[in-house]
């Protein structure tokens, strides 16, 4: 499966940007999106399951970042508000082993490019 993350931009601390992830096989797998920033290892920050009945969100997006998604369109989302200088990383989208309280990479490979994130103080 190929995943293409696009959306994001250059916005000021405090501001809020839309992802979104499209992909033709995509509602067949629970969806993560993941972040790396310049320097640090790639993290993941949501991920909601096939029918959507589990999302979850670490600790340091809860509250600011909503993931859905539309099947139909095969396409995942997440909506990221208060955005933080912190948050500024490029953003991948990919298949994820999605629980209630964690969510970890799927055995996958084709990452692609991601789409860049940058929050200004």
């Amino acid at each position: 499966v190929q995943l293409q993350a696009s959306g994001g931009g250059l916005v000021q601390a405090g501001g809020s940007l839309k992802l979104s992830c499209v992909s033709a096989g995509l509602k067949y797998y629970g969806i993560g999106w993941f972040r790396q920033a310049p320097g640090k290892e790639r993290e993941g920050t949501s991920c909601i399951s096939t029918d959507s009945r589990i999302a979850h969100y670490e600790d340091f997006v809860r509250g600011r970042f909503t993931i859905s998604r539309d099947n139909a369109k095969n396409t995942v989302y997440l909506e990221m508000n208060d955005l933080k200088p912190e948050d500024t990383a490029i953003y991948f989208c990919a298949p994820a082993i999605c629980w209630s309280d964690s969510v970890s990479e799927a055995d996958f490979d084709n990452w692609g490019q991601g789409t860049q994130v940058t929050v200004s103080s």
